[in-house]
């Protein structure tokens, strides 16, 4: 009898989960006994995989052996190898150079790149990092403090006692650090696409009804207003004088609203997927992995009136950790930094290694993208949708207010019937015209198709900008 309702909670598990069809999950076993809690991941020309923990060390997997190259760090949270195969780490004090000068495979110089900006000891003052921009420079982003007692300035949860929290940063090659935008909460993952734009996610709390992705640019304030205590024009009792509205007034919306729970509570770093086919059919997308779900979902950006915005789709889950670090090796692959720590995630481990192998031959049936047009969405398969199931569609929109409250609901929720559906003669992609309008979440549900292949049914289109 055991055994039967084993099976049975694998087979609902399976289904829970809804898979894409033809992706495994890859366990690698990481050094016996090291508290493996990755935040940091990046893979060389050669195929080695290096790993910062949250621990203080980085680690090297070189050929199916770990070799440590550096300990002692304190919390590095970001990981990127430089053309001259130096390690750039970014810790919680400073963004330290990990050399080795003399080729044992061990870090022997710990140079200290930059540490332009505040670190007073709070915990959730995190330093993330793992990318360089089209000039070269290496991209940060810092956290905001966290706890009932921390000092500083405080308009919400979050606080900040100076010293650029919240803000992201660029440090050239020679050390110059400059702050480039403000604004940020808990900025935990860094990315960008083969354009070199650079993006961010951002975790739902105050100020953040929900986790967001956004492109990074240059003087750009993305909503938390406790980061404009280093802005020369303002000081701590202008902030608190100010209200929510001016600084609504004043924030770069996201490109994409990242739906809590549905889709993810803590987003890591978005990894695009330039393989040319080697992953599958979803090229040119953005894949995320989140912490607390211990899940990976993909983004689709579409450029509107100038600016991006796009759709949210999962892809996989049931993975062993929470995933905070994504990175495609040379064969395609999809690895995976796992931790727990610090937040409760969905797994039997606290921490770990994992990649995501496609058996390259297996199309699974699942929402390819959502593009907005004029008048309608126009939605792509990754295989044929039939056609008698276009009317059991469903279609809802929402939005996020903007306020310090510690996340918000759904707002002005509603259901919406489509005006016309069209399915292409091919049947891979279908038409919807339904009623548009900006700065909505529009959600499509395909859950009561009478195909049940289709693994993960819902698409996320966050509208910012329509189609004039």
């Amino acid at each position: 009898m055991q055994k039967f309702i084993f099976l049975g909670l694998i087979i609902l598990t399976q289904f829970l989960l809804a898979n894409p069809k033809g992706y495994s999950i890859e366990t690698i076993t990481t050094p016996k006994d090291v508290y493996f809690h990755i935040a940091g991941l990046d893979i060389d020309k050669q195929g080695r995989v290096y790993c910062a923990t949250r621990y203080g060390d980085v680690w090297i997997l070189d050929k199916g052996k770990w070799i440590q190259f550096a300990k002692g760090l304190q919390e590095p949270c970001g990981l990127v190898i430089d053309d001259d195969g130096s390690v750039v780490v970014t810790q919680k004090p400073e963004m330290t150079r990990l050399v080795d000068s003399d080729q044992d495979g061990v870090a022997d110089l710990y140079l200290n790149l930059s540490h332009e900006w505040g670190f007073h000891n709070n915990y959730h003052e995190f330093n993330f990092g793992g990318i360089k921009d089209k000039q070269g420079n290496f991209i940060g982003s810092l956290n905001l403090a966290a706890g009932p007692k921390v000092p500083g300035l405080k308009l919400s949860a979050m606080s900040t006692e100076g010293g650029y929290r919240g803000w992201a940063y660029k440090v050239s090659p020679e050390g110059k650090f400059t702050p480039i935008a403000s604004g940020l909460r808990s900025p935990a993952g860094l990315g960008k696409n083969p354009q070199g734009e650079l993006f961010f996610t951002d975790n739902q709390g105050d100020y953040l009804a929900s986790s967001t992705l956004n492109q990074l640019e240059p003087g750009k304030f993305y909503g938390h207003p406790i980061s404009l205590l280093d802005k020369p024009e303002y000081n701590m009792t202008t902030l608190k004088n100010m209200d929510d509205q001016e600084f609504d007034k004043m924030r770069t919306l996201p490109i994409v609203w990242i739906p809590q729970e549905e889709i993810a509570n803590s987003p890591g770093n978005p990894e695009w997927n330039a393989t040319k086919g080697k992953f599958g059919p979803f090229e040119n997308q953005f894949f995320i992995g989140d912490q607390s779900r211990s899940n990976i979902f993909r983004v689709s950006l579409q450029k509107v009136a100038g600016r991006y915005q796009g759709a949210v789709i999962d892809f996989m889950s049931g993975f062993q950790c929470g995933n905070i670090r994504l990175k495609f090796d040379l064969e395609g692959n999809l690895w995976a930094g796992q931790t727990s720590r610090g937040w409760a995630s969905r797994g039997s481990r606290p921490y770990g290694l994992q990649k995501v192998v496609w058996d390259q031959k297996t199309i699974p049936f699942e929402i390819l993208d959502v593009k907005l047009q004029k008048e309608s969405f126009k939605i792509y398969f990754t295989q044929k949708i039939n056609p008698q199931d276009a009317k059991k569609i469903k279609i809802s929109r929402w939005w996020y207010e903007y306020s310090r409250m510690y996340g918000a609901p759904k707002s002005e929720l509603e259901e919406l019937t489509p005006q016309a559906i069209k399915i292409s003669a091919d049947g891979m992609s279908m038409t919807i015209s339904c009623a548009l309008m900006k700065e909505r979440v529009y959600c499509f549900d395909f859950s009561e198709l009478n195909n049940d292949k289709l693994a993960n049914k819902k698409a996320y289109y966050t509208i910012i900008n329509l189609i004039e």
